[in-house]
């Protein structure tokens, strides 16, 4: 593959999210789902690809008509072989730079502030996360192994598509083929269209709701975003700066500065899983092998927890811009979405639709229930609020999450942002593309544990979770609230 290849194919996937962008700002529809300009251009381009115009020109070419476009068309669609084998790469690369840069620029919180604001949302999202395994893989072993042929590992395609998103189901890839079912990875990615898709719809109208019925704690039937705002523009009185220069740019541009961090971080990550590898080809690979299986990306996130270990004990500067992080994440998102949605195999997933459906439907039936029957429970306060985010992430991503608290909390007039924030600190490393999701496929083709040992785990991990989120922590919040309450007291008298 050429160079000039790799260069057009990238430049393609900028035109398509500057169209996508013109899209957001055009289309009432798309704002008021709102819908990420990359999973605008990354429709668009399924659209253009081999599955559906590339279809379509085929049909032509069997009619006889403009044979030698058609059939070219029909190879690659609109952007040629070349380019999607180019886009076809891009996820597994680039969703190690996001998970690298999860935690760069950001304060490591102190374990009990941790456990204090974001305790109950960790106890739900692990409650829902776990449920995902537990609901996906006893559907596939009662239901989809035995009557529709498919293979067990397709129990984990819930949380891998919905929590984990197109980036974590587009970095699996790799474990799908070395499992022997590489179109798991087209359901996977199917699966993280509908959940970001029906997460944003549902959340949208479970926030009408809410505000009928007076559960939103902020907001009421009147407030509602600018016409600005909805086409995902900022009123030029409230835009800030995209990040701070924290170096002079005469010595180095700040962004550079960034981006070796975050490659510094992925080297790390590589480093530890080719270390583990090893460690596990020396000692029990013969017994159960799970790290020849396991992405580069959960690694990658370790990688950038040392590296924020390191700057706050020795960046005594401040060089390191938590803004300027999220623009490299931004930007590599963006690109992987729209690069995975473009790949996308509809073949794959109409070959499999009955399974798709089951699971689809299973799983947001589940996130459903959680949020109107467990949020309540399991949150101390403003439950509405921080229930949405955990909401939107269980079937979507974060920024799903982010975009509904946004709706419903435009101010941060509640704690659900920073408790939401706080528990992805201990939730990502292991759910919603982490370790626990790196290792499910693995573990559950492994003949030490396998699909029956990895539905006990899952269950377990869903019984302490809901324990603690029911019993422990409530009993905590209600003895601070006590507390507060005397001394209140106290201060009156």
């Amino acid at each position: 593959m050429s160079p000039d290849t790799v260069g057009l194919a990238l430049l393609l996937l900028g035109l398509l999210l500057l169209v996508s962008k013109l899209v957001r700002v055009k289309w009432k529809l798309t704002q008021k789902l709102y819908l990420p300009g990359s999973i605008i251009g990354g429709g668009i381009a399924l659209l253009l690809g081999p599955d559906v115009l590339g279809w379509a020109m085929g049909l032509l070419a069997d009619q006889g008509v403009a044979v030698g476009l058609a059939d070219r068309v029909a190879e690659g669609g609109l952007f040629g072989v070349d380019v999607m084998s180019v886009w076809s790469a891009l996820p597994g690369l680039l969703i190690s730079v996001v998970f690298a840069s999860l935690f760069l620029g950001k304060r490591l919180p102190k374990l009990r502030e941790a456990v204090d604001l974001a305790g109950p949302n960790l106890a739900f999202g692990i409650t829902v996360a776990s449920g995902q395994y537990v609901i996906g893989i006893l559907l596939a072993l009662l239901v989809l192994v035995p009557f529709l042929d498919v293979p067990v590992v397709s129990g984990a395609l819930i949380e891998i598509g919905f929590l984990g998103g197109h980036g974590t189901a587009a970095g699996l890839g790799t474990t799908f083929e070395q499992v022997g079912w590489a179109e798991g990875q087209d359901l996977a990615l199917g699966m993280a269209t509908v959940g970001l898709l029906s997460g944003v719809i549902i959340g949208i109208v479970l926030i009408n709701w809410g505000v009928r019925r007076g559960k939103t704690s902020v907001i009421n039937a009147d407030n509602k975003g600018t016409d600005r705002e909805q086409a995902g523009l900022i009123e030029r009185a409230n835009r800030t700066a995209g990040s701070t220069m924290t170096v002079h740019p005469s010595s180095m541009d700040p962004l550079t500065l960034h981006f070796g961090l975050v490659a510094v971080a992925v080297i790390i990550g590589q480093l530890i899983l080719s270390g583990l590898q090893w460690l596990e080809q020396a000692l029990w690979a013969e017994t159960i092998e799970v790290m020849a299986y396991v992405p580069l990306f959960p690694l990658a996130m370790i990688g950038g927890i040392v590296v924020q270990m390191v700057i706050d004990r020795f960046d005594r500067n401040d060089i390191v811009d938590e803004r300027s992080v999220e623009r490299i994440q931004g930007l590599s998102l963006d690109v992987l979405i729209i690069a995975a949605m473009a790949t996308l195999s509809l073949q794959a997933i109409a070959d499999n639709i009955l399974t798709f459906a089951i699971l689809a439907i299973s799983g947001i039936l589940w996130c459903l229930f959680a949020f109107l029957f467990l949020a309540p429970r399991m949150m101390p306060n403003f439950w509405f609020e921080r229930g949405i985010g955990e909401f939107g992430q269980s079937m979507g991503v974060t920024a799903t999450g982010m975009v509904l608290m946004r709706v419903v909390d435009p101010e941060v007039r509640t704690p659900a942002y920073p408790a939401f924030g706080y528990k992805q600190l201990i939730f990502e490393p292991f759910f919603g593309g982490g370790l626990v999701t790196a290792a499910a496929i693995p573990l559950m083709v492994s003949p030490l544990v396998g699909p029956w040992g990895f539905l006990g785990i899952m269950v377990v991990t869903m019984a302490v979770a809901l324990f603690f989120g029911l019993v422990v922590l409530r009993r905590r919040h209600r003895r601070v609230e006590r507390a507060a309450t005397e001394e209140r007291g106290k201060a009156t008298v």
